[in-house]
């Protein structure tokens, strides 16, 4: 137990006092998984939509290889992506690999299948009609599509919050294609994994406390837009 409040200690400690690396590391980890869950929204939605709405030969090939990239496992995507960046593999003459950008990169993989696929599903719990009438009453195709997401912004928020819940948290494909770089690739979840192996227990503790902290902020946000969205 005394290992236990010490660390707490420890880690109030940094949090009230500013630590730069605890700040440093958050910042960091805001930014990529921010970056790459906005990233699945641009990509994920769309083909989600696409994917619900269109009807053509192959499509249930496609939704099945979606349903499958929900639950893929991250190392699995980390090996991919670490093998695409490598020096001697197709993209690694950009030298990515071991940057923040890599880490976007996997995290995009693994956000974007948990987009489309809740984007998929909350198309389909549309009343079928309901694409009709909007035709019938004259809607262009672009207007269909906005008023498809606006009936469906609920489902959707959810897939917003999915998708970043599935990557600030995510371990094994930042540690693969980052590399935990102190003051360069280190995000919260590799900090905590490196803190803990090494006995620091105060720093880990810290970072995850504001690592909840931020999964409770942004749920209580998207809930209070869930909410007003019903009133609306």
């Amino acid at each position: 137990m005394e290992l236990i409040w010490r660390g707490f200690a420890e880690a109030v400690r940094l949090i009230v006092t500013g630590d730069p690396d605890v700040l440093q590391i958050t910042w960091l980890s805001l930014q990529i998984s921010g970056g790459a869950t906005l990233l699945s929204l641009l990509g994920g939605i769309p083909a989600g939509m696409a994917l619900a709405l269109a009807r053509f030969p192959g499509r249930a090939l496609c939704v099945a290889l979606v349903n499958t990239g929900m639950g893929l496992p991250p190392v699995v995507v980390g090996l991919f992506v670490s093998i695409f960046l490598w020096r001697s593999g197709p993209l690694g003459v950009l030298e990515l690999l071991y940057t923040p950008t890599a880490i976007v990169i996997a995290q995009f993989v693994i956000a974007a299948p948990i987009v489309m696929g809740l984007t998929i599903a909350a198309m389909q719990q549309l009343n079928p009609k309901l694409r009709l009438q909007l035709l019938g009453l004259g809607a262009s195709r672009w207007q269909l599509l906005w008023l498809l997401m606006r009936e469906a912004r609920l489902p959707l928020l959810a897939a917003v919050m999915a998708g970043f819940g599935g990557v600030i948290s995510e371990v094994g494909a930042s540690m693969m294609v980052g590399g935990n770089i102190e003051g360069l690739t280190r995000n919260i979840p590799t900090a905590i994994a490196l803190e803990t192996s090494k006995g620091e227990f105060g720093l880990g503790i810290a970072l995850g406390m504001i690592m909840l902290i931020v999964a409770f902020t942004i749920n209580l946000l998207f809930y209070y837009l869930q909410e007003k969205g019903r009133i609306m």
